[in-house]
């Protein structure tokens, strides 16, 4: 069973809520950072990103950055731009996007669930950056940003949660993308007992987004509970915060690839190759977007391709062994391009579906990459099939949109 527990969040004065919330820290560079905050000192970004008010160039990774969140952190709350619920409660967060909406359960989840693998994982993580967000959490004593996580979908948990959706909100606006956040207080105790209950029900829950932030809040409770003699298991470091939402409301985007060089090898040496494993069909100068699986567009030398995945001769049994993904890694991106592990070759890029084809276009033809290929995406069927055999999907396999904003709620370690 799951568990799902209340937080006395930390969230922003009314009014000050739209300039308050921020992308997470993850999706965005430095320098984009320093821009989308220039002239709002509300921004979240001072927090996650605190870098932007050092100088240039210093290393993200040196305690004074980290020193830095600590101390916009206690800023915000020493000067009312963050308050802090009288009363532990759990929260709706809706989002809306060009038309559809997914509502998630704001609460904190269980650090014992995660090591148990109630919590499921799809992706490996990177000790680099999970050291970093190891740092950030343990210094600013928060979970600044939310784990998205997903589960199946219950009637009677969407019956609670359309009961909170019918009242007023406490917040309602439509970020500058163009993207709308609103957020629910759950006020009736009865209410919130029962979507507790309802989690109790639930078997698993999935990281679809947050996977560094997720180890990292794991780290940081066991260090605590190491150095804490009178651990009971109840300290709010055992907790961390994430938004719930069913898997049915989720979109899950393509996530593309970019090919900086041939690997030596000729025009005509490549598509020799590709006719082994596809059905290839030249669509011109017209932009080829996968219609479903088994479809992968390719541009290369201002034209577009449409490549359809022959019948693969290894095992359809292995969920990730499945994915257009891995077809397309273990037939082409490692034998013709030579890049045998995409996690750490500097010869492969990967650019989220948000973006367009038109980025795939604009990279290929700017001459910095060679090739670009379109992916379909991948489901969240095959993500929890894949979590739920253990096993960990290829890199950059999903993007998920909309992006959770960072700054609405945030949960403190010690509260």
């Amino acid at each position: 069973m799951a568990v799902l527990r209340r937080f006395k969040a930390w969230r922003p004065k009314y009014g000050l809520e739209k300039r308050v919330a921020s992308y997470p820290y993850d999706v965005i560079s430095s320098e984009e950072a320093r821009r989308l905050a220039e002239g709002n000192p509300y921004s979240f970004l001072h927090v996650i990103k605190p870098e932007i008010d050092l100088p240039p160039g210093t290393d993200l990774y040196s305690q004074p950055v980290y020193e830095k969140a600590k101390e916009n952190f206690e800023k915000f709350k020493k000067e009312g731009i963050l308050t802090q619920e009288a009363e532990p409660r759990l929260y709706i967060y809706r989002q809306t996007m060009k038309g559809r909406e997914q509502y998630g359960i704001v609460g904190c989840v269980s650090v014992d669930d995660y090591n148990s693998d109630i919590i499921k994982k799809h992706e490996h993580t990177r000790p680099a950056k999970e050291q970093d967000r190891i740092k950030h959490v343990d210094i600013t004593n928060a979970n600044a940003g939310p784990i998205f996580l997903t589960y199946k979908a219950s009637v009677a948990i969407d019956n609670l949660v359309n009961q909170v959706v019918s009242t007023d909100p406490v917040y309602d606006f439509a970020a500058d993308d163009g993207i709308g956040h609103t957020v629910w207080i759950i006020t009736e105790d009865t209410i919130a007992d029962a979507i507790i209950s309802e989690f109790q029900k639930i078997d698993y829950l999935y990281v679809a987004d947050g996977h560094h932030r997720s180890a990292s809040a794991a780290r940081v409770a066991n260090m605590r509970r190491d150095a804490n003699p009178y651990h009971s298991g109840e300290e709010e470091y055992n907790f961390f915060l994430a938004v719930l939402f069913p898997d049915e409301q989720l979109q899950i985007l393509d996530y593309n690839r970019v090919i900086k060089t041939m690997n030596t090898h000729s025009r005509e040496e490549l598509f020799d190759t590709l006719e082994k494993i596809f059905s290839v069909q030249n669509q011109g100068s017209t932009p080829f977007k996968p219609g479903k699986k088994g479809e992968i567009g390719m541009y290369l030398q201002k034209e577009w391709y449409k490549l359809t995945t022959k019948p693969d001769p290894l095992d359809h049994d292995d969920p990730v062994m499945n994915l257009d993904i891995s077809f397309l890694q273990r037939y082409l991106l490692a034998p013709f391009f030579g890049i045998e592990d995409p996690r750490t070759s500097e010869d492969i890029d990967f650019i989220g579906g948000i973006r367009g084809l038109e980025e795939l276009v604009r990279l290929v033809d700017s001459g910095r990459f060679a090739v670009a290929f379109a992916m379909y995406p991948v489901s969240i069927r095959e993500l929890m099939n894949i979590a739920d055999a253990g096993k960990v999907m290829p890199p950059k396999s999903t993007w998920f949109e909309p992006k959770l904003r960072s700054g609405l709620l945030v949960h403190t370690l010690n509260d």
